[in-house]
């Protein structure tokens, strides 16, 4: 990961934070379901994302989310809209569909796990 790495004076506003956090619950229970070996916490974040090291994933779900991390940590719209709702789409080909792929099944996974507070973030 480079922007955030490589900023030791990072600034994240609560959304941020908040919406850093989602992506790596969802991508955590996604890859807990559809990856059997191999998990480890993430490490080498940023001191103001270090509250995301508690979650595990796979190398491939890794690379994923520290990619997906590094995206949003460069987005230069100041009011970030739901990437869904953007108009400037910043992953590579073949991200944008597993982001959606790992939302849609983690949260649908986890507000039948009674995870209600998420439905917000899920349906907007």
């Amino acid at each position: 990961m480079s922007s955030g790495a490589d900023n030791p004076s990072l600034q994240l506003s609560r959304k941020e934070k908040k919406d850093l956090k989602i992506l790596a619950l969802f991508t955590s229970v996604y890859c807990r379901d559809h990856h059997a070996a191999g998990r480890s916490r993430l490490d080498g974040l940023p001191q103001e994302l270090a509250a995301l090291e508690k979650y595990s994933c796979c190398a491939e779900c890794r690379d994923f989310l520290l990619y997906a991390i590094d995206r949003r940590l460069k987005c230069p719209l100041d009011d970030k809209p739901a990437c869904k709702h953007c108009h400037i789409h910043c992953y590579r080909p073949g991200h944008r569909e597993k982001v959606r792929e790992i939302m849609r099944y983690s949260g649908k996974s986890l507000i039948r796990r009674g995870r209600i507070d998420l439905l917000w973030h899920y349906l907007f």
